[in-house]
């Protein structure tokens, strides 16, 4: 356990960002959470953080501009911190490539330059999809090795690290942590934002995307939202042994085959068909369907043709945290959660699996 410290998180109103907050606050450690505005910082549970002095001590500001958008005595107070967590960043697919370049490269830009300019040690969040569209395994020491990006996002994500990692061979002092697909918590499958993944399920269990683009031996990585936090905090607070370090923050891969017989468990869903890329034609789909995969599923497509897997090691030997759930039984939980809720409609029972039919492990108590 570090001592007591003064940390800076960006974007800590964020999914990622408020459990972070939150962790460092219950440790006792000084929590400056820099907002775009003063609103609340909601946990995944659905609880808000109480301000200061109990709960983090909010500074509004923009982590686009210089010195993050602060002035007086709450620029003091950001440049005396011991770490920043840079956790602000814009994740939703679909917008104008320039948006991303704004917040996601510029921001980062603006970050590690008030890290340097301050001398403050810096904890980076980025993505493990700064892999790009490939298959094969992804090291968590490679970065750009000729890799062609999914979407802008990425694309962002990837330019931002660059930064980070050219800060540091200057001398700034830094850490990677790369989640996968973030989403609900291990134990609990709950989710405070239905984002990323979770739309185009929606679609596909509604009958709304019913032919798809992709490969059944696809891989989606999907990494429990707690689990992530964990990581971020141990990375912050055991720095010594992180500095220089990039981390993997990523699950129990599920291909599309067993995410398409999960979904086929549940008697109200519905479950699309994924058809090799080259055989897909939008402009067959019927009218409906087209206009939901122009707006949606074509933001998520790669996804669902990549046959790529992360390589953990530096994770697995740094943390001391057990490996994140992930498969079947993990989505499993993710599904009955968004039941449980009426995301995906009213709560109904599945079609229970033979024990011997399953591969992974969730019959177990």
């Amino acid at each position: 356990m570090a001592d007591t410290m003064t940390v800076l998180v960006t974007g800590a109103s964020g999914l990622v960002g408020a459990e972070v907050t939150a962790r460092l606050t219950a440790a006792g450690h000084r929590v400056l959470a820099l907002l775009h505005s003063n609103g609340d910082i909601v946990r995944n549970n659905g609880r808000a953080l109480p301000a200061a002095p109990a709960g983090p001590r909010r500074l509004t500001g923009d982590v686009t501009c210089p010195e993050l958008g602060l002035d007086g005595e709450q620029l003091r107070a950001a440049a005396a911190a011991d770490r920043i967590v840079h956790c602000a960043a814009l994740t939703d697919f679909g917008l104008p490539g320039q948006r991303y370049q704004d917040v996601n490269v510029t921001g980062t830009r603006r970050v590690v330059a008030f890290a340097r300019a301050h001398r403050i040690p810096l904890v980076h969040v980025s993505t493990a999809y700064v892999c790009g569209a490939r298959d094969g395994i992804a090291y968590e020491d490679e970065l750009d090795v000729g890799q062609r990006p999914g979407n802008a996002y990425e694309l962002s994500k990837l330019q931002g690290e660059s930064l980070v990692r050219q800060a540091a061979a200057e001398g700034l002092e830094v850490a990677v942590v790369r989640p996968s697909i973030v989403a609900g918590a291990a134990r609990t499958g709950r989710v405070r934002d239905f984002k990323t993944l979770y739309p185009v399920v929606k679609l596909i269990t509604k009958g709304l995307a019913r032919t798809i683009p992709g490969r059944y031996d696809a891989a989606l990585d999907l990494v429990p939202v707690d689990y992530v936090a964990d990581l971020v905090t141990d990375v912050t607070t055991r720095f010594e042994q992180a500095r220089g370090l990039t981390l993997h923050a990523v699950g129990q891969a599920v291909t599309l085959r067993d995410f398409s017989a999960v979904l086929a468990e549940y008697p109200s869903f519905q479950v699309a068909r994924f058809v090799p890329p080259s055989a897909f034609s939008a402009a067959a789909l019927p009218d409906r369907e087209r206009a939901y995969h122009e707006r949606v599923i074509s933001l998520y497509e790669s996804y669902f043709s990549r046959r790529v897997h992360f390589d953990a090691t530096t994770a697995a030997a740094f943390t001391r945290q057990p490996a994140p759930p992930g498969g079947p039984a993990y989505l499993r939980r993710l599904l009955d959660h968004c039941l449980k809720v009426g995301y995906l409609g009213a709560a109904a029972s599945r079609t229970p699996v033979p024990a011997l039919a399953r591969t992974d492990g969730s019959d177990r108590a």
